[in-house]
């Protein structure tokens, strides 16, 4: 077998095929085996009719398809390996000469990895910014966490005010009309917290336990029940409890029930200190990694053939399918609540697939023009957070996986290397 390489684009290539005769007739045998009992030659039994009986019947060509798709997968595949291409996308075919005891000429285009221009990925002028831990800051967050430990306890001597929880009974009104969906027993409403229509809450300050009263409010005019949108209503309300928040004293007691490790105050607040800043500094080397693979890919030039597009599109509809029936809903339930369709889905995901497909495309052409790799080492700490969710080792972790699987990691391990050596050099 004969070939020929020619590169039309950056992402699309050319192999042209002159296949010896003795192959191409080694695949019109195969087809005649798979294809025979297809015919029903008068005279014969089906499946018995001779190759050349039934060329005679049907043309000489009855057979060239099937030959053709015998042979092609181990000739391309041969091509592909030859010529070092990684194709991702279906070939077109040019078929420019066949028949039996003839050469079999034809060529094949099809899309490949794309070729990278890099840009300038060495001294960007990205910096790390790690924002200041503040007292203020640390205050915050110790009032936030008074704030979750606080209890809510009876109130009978004065009436409901904001931040109150009441524990109430309403049912809603349109005109005289009870409507569905407006009626509660026991239900507790923060006053002020905005969970409930514009204007309900703060009709119920003032409010006294035991207190029956009409909340007049009008329904938004986006409201989901369309039959309600915009509307005028009336609920009628009993107050049957009212509690205020009560938020635990800044002592020792407090600091004992929350932490694990402080005794006094001054001990929290240095833990809470502390913590703030590795959220500080998690938070700036995130925005960091973000911006330098940002920079690197926005520098760099690659012209990315639309079948890798698609097919990250494809994994994210995926992962999106996967996420909603975790939550036990259909994708067609969600394109029907949202007044949606899958095509329209796709379109509003290309942008993100498109720039997900060039950094990878850019990570890893970086990481082949610095010669990095992944040490066994590398592609152990990658594991490690898998191995952790099974509550296995890394080597337990290791004897499930397949070759194709520890390729995967260290492949993952490499492009992270590539990701820090970037860092290192912003």
């Amino acid at each position: 077998m004969q070939t020929t390489f020619e590169k039309l684009s950056s992402n699309k290539v050319k192999i042209g095929f002159v296949v010896e005769p003795e192959k191409f007739d080694e695949g019109l045998k195969k087809a005649y085996v798979k294809d025979v009992k297809r015919f029903n030659i008068p005279g014969f039994r089906r499946g018995k009719a001779p190759m050349k009986v039934i060329e005679n019947h049907y043309g000489a060509g009855v057979f060239y398809e099937s030959a053709f798709d015998a042979i092609f997968p181990e000739i391309y595949q041969a091509a592909l390996k030859e010529y070092d291409v990684k194709v991702v996308d279906r070939p077109e075919l040019d078929v420019e000469q066949i028949g039996k005891g003839k050469e079999l000429k034809f060529s094949v285009e099809v899309f490949v990895r794309p070729d990278v221009t890099l840009g300038d990925y060495k001294n960007i002028g990205v910096k790390k910014t790690v924002d200041e831990v503040t007292d203020d800051d640390v205050m915050a967050e110790i009032e936030r966490a008074r704030d979750r430990a606080a209890r809510y306890v009876d109130v009978t001597d004065r009436p409901a005010k904001l931040d109150d929880q009441v524990n109430i009974d309403y049912a809603g009104f349109d005109g005289d009309n009870q409507f569905e969906g407006g009626t509660a027993t026991g239900h507790n409403l923060t006053l002020g917290s905005g969970s409930f229509i514009p204007g309900f809450e703060d009709q119920l300050v003032g409010a006294t336990v035991g207190q029956e009263l009409d909340v007049n409010v009008t329904f938004p005019e986006e409201y989901h029940a369309k039959e309600l949108a915009g509307k005028p209503v009336v609920f009628k309300v009993k107050v049957n409890s009212i509690q205020e928040k009560e938020v635990p004293a800044l002592d020792e007691e407090f600091v004992k029930e929350t932490s694990e490790t402080a005794n006094t105050v001054d001990e929290y607040k240095a833990e809470i200190r502390e913590k703030l800043e590795k959220q500080a500094e998690a938070k700036a080397e995130s925005a960091f990694e973000n911006e330098v693979i940002e920079t690197v890919v926005n520098n760099a030039q690659v012209d990315i053939p639309e079948a890798m597009i698609n097919d990250q599109i494809d994994s994210m509809m995926r992962d999106m399918e996967m996420r909603m029936m975790y939550q036990g809903m259909r994708m067609a339930d969600f394109y029907k609540y949202t007044g949606q369709t899958e095509q329209q889905m796709r379109d509003s995901a290309k942008p993100q697939a498109t720039e997900r497909v060039k950094t990878q495309l850019v990570i890893e052409a970086i990481k082949n023009a610095e010669g990095i790799s992944a040490t066994d080492e590398d592609t152990d700490k990658e594991m490690e957070q898998y191995a952790q969710q099974g509550k296995k080792s890394v080597e337990e972790f290791k004897k499930t996986l397949g070759e194709g699987d520890l390729k995967y990691f260290a492949e993952m391990a490499a492009m992270q290397k590539t990701v820090d050596f970037l860092k290192e050099n912003a």
